[in-house]
């Protein structure tokens, strides 16, 4: 990372994957928790037919309070914490590991076309990494968003459920979607953040290191970037996913995507609360790029003394 060269070379390996770990973490965790409910008005909207409406997300959310109590836009985050902080850490750790295997740090030895293929690769893989290590935790979230059933209402039911009705393979119903949409989503959004901090630092009297407003736009606009490549397969996992409690009958990628465009349309149903994402998923993407860049910053600072 940018301004960490110094403090990679002082520290050993393991403190440095620790202090990437806890970092990935502590990003992810407050990034999530930020944007929560607008993510569970967004997986509500994603998984039946209605359309969806500024004007309609509002009113789930307000029929959640009115009838649920202001917490329960948070309902499902528990399960969320519970993925999202190893997914995070797994992330943003493997994503340095990967530059290393792929040689990125070494960049003076590339040309410019093999260097940013690889960023965008070492970013896809750190992707599919921490999403296929943790994506049980991802349907159990899921599941536990879209539905008041108290056999749904913790994840020890969610698993018990679900391995009791489907097996074993339950745990990764619409894993697919998820793996192909996670190399386009993953690979821009790391590799627009690094390219503009590397932009940024290229300019006529630049300090070299963007302050945490700077960070939070290139994050933000990293977000914007990934997720408007992945968002139908987004769709079309929220679907495979949930579809147990549904009842919709999505059982494969293929007869998904042809039911969403024969009931949905193309824009109806592929892109359906697309505008939320675009709202908190920049959001969160800033927060968990800036955050992840602070605290590794500062945990190999205090690492370095120890």
């Amino acid at each position: 990372m940018l301004g960490s060269k110094t403090q990679d070379e002082v520290l050993s390996h393991g403190k440095t994957i620790i202090s990437n770990l806890l970092a990935g973490a502590t990003a992810g965790g407050l990034a999530k928790s930020a944007i929560a409910p607008f993510d569970r008005c967004k997986i509500s909207f994603q998984i039946n037919q209605t359309p969806f409406s500024a004007k309609a997300a509002f009113q789930f959310l307000k029929n959640v309070t009115k009838n649920n109590g202001f917490l329960a836009l948070w309902r499902g985050n528990s399960a969320s914490m519970a993925r999202v902080l190893p997914y995070a850490a797994i992330q943003f750790a493997s994503h340095e590991q990967w530059k290393r295997v792929l040689g990125i740090d070494q960049s003076n030895s590339l040309s410019k076309d093999e260097f940013e293929y690889r960023r965008f690769i070492a970013g896809s893989l750190a992707g599919v990494t921490s999403q296929s290590l943790t994506y049980p935790l991802d349907l159990a979230r899921a599941r536990m968003a879209v539905t008041h059933d108290s056999e749904y209402a913790t994840l020890k039911q969610v698993f018990r459920k679900t391995y009791r009705e489907e097996g074993f393979k339950g745990f990764y119903r619409g894993y697919v979607p998820t793996f192909l949409g996670v190399i386009p989503y993953a690979g821009a959004s790391f590799f627009a953040y690094e390219s503009l901090k590397q932009w940024y630092s290229s300019q006529p009297g630049s300090t070299g290191k963007p302050s945490t407003i700077v960070l939070l736009s290139f994050g933000g606009i990293s977000g914007f970037c990934g997720q408007s490549l992945s968002y139908p397969l987004d769709i079309v996992r929220r679907r495979m996913q949930t579809d147990v409690i549904t009842k919709q009958n999505y059982d494969s990628i293929i007869g998904t995507l042809k039911s969403i465009y024969k009931n949905e349309g193309i824009k109806g149903g592929f892109f359906k609360g697309l505008s939320m994402n675009w709202i908190k998923g920049p959001i969160a993407v800033g927060i968990s790029f800036a955050t992840y860049d602070g605290v590794n910053d500062f945990l190999k600072r205090i690492l370095s003394r120890i």
